[in-house]
């Protein structure tokens, strides 16, 4: 892999500025720009799952984008960094933002789909593909649920602190 000049939307951790290779993604990312580690780094049957939605989406004029995918445990930490500022305490940051031990991001079990529209697309038809949104207040955030298909999306936990994958 080639490595790459920091992303302009980068955010300083510490001593280093997180770049693509931390699975930082420029404005507009589609869900084929594999070069991108956060993009090549979700989980190959996640990706798979949000490619054909994507296809179908853009038969219906919906462009899929990808927000967030792969991210290293450096940027999950980042990002749970400034959900503590924002919100004023780990405890409300928790709503929002996994820690790097426990997040499906890092494992690259999760994508969160922009723009609004797209999410919203998705969020009606996902289930066909087996991909869920988890949690009711994040309208982004899709996960791989294969039973799905068959069964529909799981009822959503309210927000990640109901989430016993992230309390165990």
């Amino acid at each position: 892999m080639t490595r790459t000049a920091p992303a302009l939307t980068s955010a300083t951790t510490g001593h280093r500025v997180l770049s693509e290779d931390d699975g930082v993604l420029p404005p507009g990312t589609s869900v084929f720009d594999e070069h991108l580690p956060g993009v090549a780094n979700v989980h190959r049957d996640l990706l798979r799952a949000v490619r054909r939605a994507a296809v179908d989406a853009a038969a219906e004029g919906i462009d899929l984008q990808v927000n967030s995918g792969w991210r290293s445990p450096a940027y999950q930490a980042q990002l749970l960094r400034d959900a503590v500022l924002k919100f004023g305490s780990r405890a409300e940051a928790a709503r929002w933002v996994a820690t790097p031990e426990r997040s499906a991001h890092v494992s690259g079990d999760a994508i969160d789909i922009g723009p609004p529209r797209a999410a919203a697309w998705l969020s009606t038809h996902g289930a066909r593909y087996g991909l869920c949104r988890i949690y009711q207040n994040e309208p982004w955030h899709f996960e791989l649920r294969l039973d799905a298909i068959e069964n529909g999306s799981p009822a959503m936990y309210p927000d990640p602190t109901y989430d016993p994958r992230l309390n165990a």
